[in-house]
């Protein structure tokens, strides 16, 4: 996920952060479930077939799905690209970058690597980035059968309100942190949900070998220790190994930063005070942040004076903005690694 952003709080987003499991009670759950598809014609998304029935074991216990989902939602930030990838439209989803405001359609269906699987169909946010939880009263409302929170933070509480709308998919039960797992596991875990393991694992194995392809065309990249990081709060803010960023960039070849892993504490990334940005003298820097914050550090005195940038070493990757490759390199998912690989190596030529 890109770090926080500080967004306005609607009304209803401060009903969903305190709504208790009591207040989703029989009427305003009524219709959800695995029967809660609705008819042909009405809107509903069609999902394609998959092997059921089906049980997912995870970090809050096991769910057992006896059909193919009609009707899914994406409760992880981008849960909803994996979902799209394996022939299923999300009726709801997460906004990881909020949309700009006054536009539409919303800026999270039309990546480059998205716009055409979404086609015309227009999801209904249930949470933003910043959101302190989703908002289970419009989850309710979609009467999912599915609900998908892998790459996500939720907790066995809101695992719980959750489960009380629909069969729920958790993070992986290795997942110690949140956003900690391998891209490749939370691939994964979601086709198996949606009855397709066989061609989830085939998809994964297709973007692994588009990674050793750019390792080997890239020896050099093997003997260089990179970081990931954006400039945040005004702080350089390195993201770490286990963060889908780091992992895209070890698995192009090069070596992590353990020092930064150590500081984060479990954290996918951490902010560096002034006499740590040390941590950051590597051979490689590739800055995540739209134009307004690359200039920002760039005028930042100390992370001028690094070896790195005084060398021509450091690749500026605009997030939302532009080709978006920061976007994709954040999301790290079967649509978005493919365009995140060519657009990092080119970055490097």
């Amino acid at each position: 996920m890109p770090l926080p952003r500080t967004t306005p709080t609607k009304s209803w987003r401060r009903l969903a952060a305190i709504l208790s499991a009591v207040t989703l009670g029989a009427g305003l759950l009524a219709g959800c479930g695995s029967g809660a598809a609705e008819e042909p014609g009405d809107g509903a998304p069609a999902a394609a077939a998959g092997a059921f029935p089906v049980t997912v074991e995870h970090a809050f216990g096991a769910t057992k799905i006896t059909k193919a989902p009609q009707r899914v939602v994406s409760v992880g930030y981008t849960d909803d690209q994996a979902i799209l990838a394996l022939g299923t439209k999300p009726v709801g989803m997460v906004d990881q970058y909020p949309n700009p405001a006054g536009t539409s359609p919303d800026i999270n269906t039309q990546w480059p690597w998205v716009k055409d699987k979404w086609g015309g169909a227009r999801p209904e946010v249930v949470m933003s980035n910043g959101d302190s939880g989703p908002n289970y009263e419009k989850i309710a409302a979609l009467r999912p059968d599915l609900i998908i929170a892998v790459y996500s933070e939720i907790d066995q509480a809101g695992y719980d309100k959750l489960s009380k709308i629909a069969p729920t998919v958790g993070r992986t039960k290795a997942e110690k942190e949140p956003f900690s797992g391998p891209w490749q596991d939370n691939a994964v875990h979601i086709a198996k949900a949606l009855g397709k393991e066989a061609e989830g694992t085939r998809l994964v194995q297709g973007i692994q070998g588009k990674l050793d392809a750019a390792r080997k065309a890239h020896p050099e990249f093997a003997g260089q220790t990179a970081v990931v990081l954006s400039w945040y709060k005004n702080s350089v803010s390195p993201f770490t190994s286990t963060d889908v960023r780091g992992r895209l960039v070890s698995g192009i070849g090069y070596k992590g930063a353990p020092e930064i892993d150590k500081i984060a504490g479990g954290k996918f990334y951490t902010v560096l005070s002034p006499e740590r940005i040390d941590l950051v003298d590597v051979d490689r820097i590739f800055v995540v942040n739209d134009r307004a914050d690359q200039e920002a550090l760039k005028k930042f005195e100390l992370f001028g004076n690094l070896s790195a940038v005084k060398n021509g070493k450091v690749s500026y990757l605009l997030d939302s903005e532009g080709p978006a490759v920061g976007a994709a390199m954040s999301q790290g998912t079967l649509l978005s690694l493919p365009y995140a690989i060519d657009e990092i190596v080119k970055s490097v030529g």
